[in-house]
């Protein structure tokens, strides 16, 4: 408290007249629960006391508001109510200027999820996707660890945002661990299906090591050998004849084999990337709901919260 000038005026009834200026902090629980779009109500009570006609009467009759802006918060207007006869306040309506919490805060989680949403452009060989998006959780957390000194502390009306950054880190981490699971499918044909796809390319190439050794028995055939030189010439064109055909054997069967591997991984790659457009679209129809609702519940919900349980 401070006088507002060292004179007095003093009337002939015997009144004094002075101004003295009363500067004040008060303490009130604002509901945040809405951050950064937050808006509410505090009372700012006055009060004497008089017992047997001495003490001081107050009387009330104009607030003015002077400075309403401070910091982040705007103050909207100021009003004289009372809650009962001898309790007066002074109701302050407030709300938070949203441009600069909203920039910092929701706008940089909004910007990774939608980098998150376009990283399914990228192919699920190569290991591009799945860089991208470890990273993209790997900055998410570490702007989350350095918020978590900035956001409004705990209240009756926690703010939402708290539990918004939470669900958006459990989505990039399901979004990264689907992408790790899709690279896996794509190469081998899934987690689950990859030994039985193996069993049925060992059993095609057994199949084709059996007809091998069935193509390796020789034909029994008659013919007559005149001369010992022309025996042993005969049975050295027939050795280099079937030493041929086994070599072309190989190569049609090393070419088979190719084709065989080659067609099951393009079918492995077109269920990966059906797997992959499924979860896409599901992941951005879910994701545009979950931050349309999460954007009206902190615009219009409200949090009830008691401003006069300072008063008994």
């Amino acid at each position: 408290m401070k006088h507002s000038s060292p004179d007095l005026l003093v009337y002939s009834n015997g009144t004094v007249r002075h101004n003295v200026i009363l500067s004040s902090e008060v303490n009130c629980e604002v509901n945040l629960f809405n951050y950064p779009f937050a808006a509410d109500r505090c009372p700012v009570a006055l009060q004497t006391w008089a017992i047997d006609g001495c003490g001081t009467h107050l009387v009330m009759n104009e607030v003015k508001l002077v400075d309403s802006s401070h910091g982040d918060w705007q103050t909207d207007r100021v009003s004289l109510e009372k809650q009962r006869k001898d309790r007066n306040y002074i109701m302050v309506d407030l709300h938070i200027k949203y441009i600069n919490p909203f920039i910092t805060l929701l706008l940089p989680s909004i910007l990774i999820i939608l980098a998150d949403v376009v990283s399914f452009a990228l192919p699920l060989g190569g290991g591009e996707r799945n860089s991208f998006k470890v990273t993209l959780v790997l900055n998410f957390t570490m702007f989350i660890s350095i918020l978590n000194n900035v956001l409004p502390g705990d209240s009756q009306c926690s703010p939402i945002i708290r539990t918004h950054f939470c669900i958006c880190l459990i989505i990039l981490m399901l979004s990264m661990l689907v992408s790790l699971v899709l690279t896996r499918v794509a190469k081998d044909g899934g987690i689950i299906f990859c030994c039985w796809t193996q069993g049925s390319v060992e059993e095609n190439t057994g199949n084709k090591e059996l007809k091998e050794d069935d193509d390796k028995k020789p034909a029994l055939t008659a013919t007559s050998i005149p001369t010992e030189a022309k025996a042993d010439k005969s049975v050295v064109q027939l050795n280099a004849a079937d030493e041929h055909s086994q070599m072309v054997r190989k190569v049609v069967n090393f070419v088979d084999d190719h084709a065989a591997k080659q067609l099951e991984s393009e079918r492995c790659q077109k269920f990966a990337n059906k797997l992959d457009k499924t979860f896409f679209w599901f992941y951005f129809i879910s994701g545009t709901i979950y931050f349309s609702g999460m954007t009206y519940v902190m615009v219009n919900y409200e949090c009830e919260v008691n401003h006069f349980d300072f008063w008994y």
